[in-house]
Order: structure tokens, then C-alpha cells, then sequence
């Protein structure tokens, strides 16, 4: 999902990370914000910015291992291998994002219901997730109209991540050995 002048526009979805890296390309974006973990565990069975996230009530998936990845036999971190992918192809064009705020073009890691508690200023339950999410890109006055699937709901709220990361109003978590994750500041909003 692009976001031009406060718009959302062209909405795209693939699996393959290489259609999506030339997707966004073309869009020529300053940042680019992915909704997949951009490395692993290096010692257990989540990351610095998940448990972070979880000492601030907000819930999220847990990234392990990639060796406990790899062995896990039903395929459940497939997405996250996709993930992997994007970020591999991604790199030439937009590196990773290693704690230090840049103005080149750069590509990070963020995650959609983080997003909406730092739109609400503070942790809200994830569901119903679709309605929650359309109510916040609303409330922050987004046309919402084309975002017709919980796909491109997500995608908007990373579009909005990284227009704010342009404008320097983000907040960190993680660590550079197993990844940021960043949200946009949160709201000075009582809990």
C-alpha cells in the first residue's frame, strides 16, 4: 500500500517477495515498512522487541530461532521465511533499518496492532481486529474506502508507519542483533 498526500493508493498484494520489491519500486518510497519479523531469536524463543512490546500489555507473535524454525514440521513459519526473503531482496534498494534514524531510503520491520495501541496511546485488545483497525486509520482522518480486506487494512497502517518514520515521529524497539520494530510514537492519550 502506498500513501501519497495523506491518501491511500495502489493497493498490491503477492506472495512473492520479488513481485513486491519491484511493486514498490516503482512507487520509489522513502521507507518501506514490513509487517514480517526482520530476524530471529538469537537465544530463545522470542526477540528484544516482542518481549518490549509485551511489557507494554500489547500482544504479538513471537519470533524463535531460526534453527527451532527450521525443525518446526508443519510449516507454521513459513510466512516468516517469506519474510525473510522480502528483506533479503530488499536490501540493495532499502537496508534494514539498524536502530539509527536515517533519511536515506530504508525498509523496517513493524506490526499492525502495535500501530493501532500507538494510535490509541495505550494497549487495546487486537479483535475484532478488522473493525478495531478501520476505526483507528478513520480516527486519524484516512479515506478508508479502498482498503477492502484485512490485507490491505494492514498494509495501510505499515504505509502509515512509514510516512511518520519519514517525518520522525516513531518509536524504537529491539535490538540490532535481533531486529527493530517500530511504531509511530504513541498517543499522549490516558490509559
Amino acid at each position: 500500500m502506498a500513501l501519497r498526500n495523506a491518501v491511500f493508493e495502489k493497493p498490491f498484494c503477492s506472495p512473492n517477495p520479488a513481485a513486491i520489491v519491484e511493486w514498490c519500486r516503482e512507487q520509489n518510497p522513502d521507507s518501506v515498512a514490513v509487517d514480517a519479523p526482520c530476524d530471529w531469536s538469537q537465544s530463545g524463543s522470542s526477540r528484544a522487541a516482542e518481549r518490549e512490546l509485551a511489557a507494554r500489555g500489547i500482544r504479538c507473535f513471537t519470533t524463535p530461532t531460526r534453527t527451532h524454525a527450521l525443525a518446526h514440521k508443519k510449516g507454521f513459519y513459513d510466512w516468516v521465511f517469506n519474510g525473510e526473503e522480502l528483506y533479503r531482496l530488499m536490501k540493495p534498494h532499502y537496508p534494514l533499518l539498524n536502530g539509527e534514524l536515517v533519511r536515506r531510503p530504508v525498509c523496517f520491520e513493524t506490526f499492525p496492532h502495535a500501530i493501532v495501541c500507538a494510535l490509541a496511546g495505550k494497549a487495546v485488545p487486537a479483535k475484532p481486529k478488522k473493525i478495531r483497525r478501520l476505526k483507528v486509520l478513520s480516527e486519524q482522518n484516512y479515506d478508508v474506502s479502498v482498503l477492502s480486506n484485512i490485507d490491505f487494512i494492514d498494509a495501510a497502517l505499515c504505509a502509515l508507519t512509514a510516512d511518520e518514520f519519514r517525518k520522525g515521529r516513531i518509536r524504537q524497539f529491539g535490538t540490532r542483533e535481533e531486529g527493530i520494530l517500530v511504531v509511530p510514537e504513541f498517543a499522549a492519550r490516558a490509559a
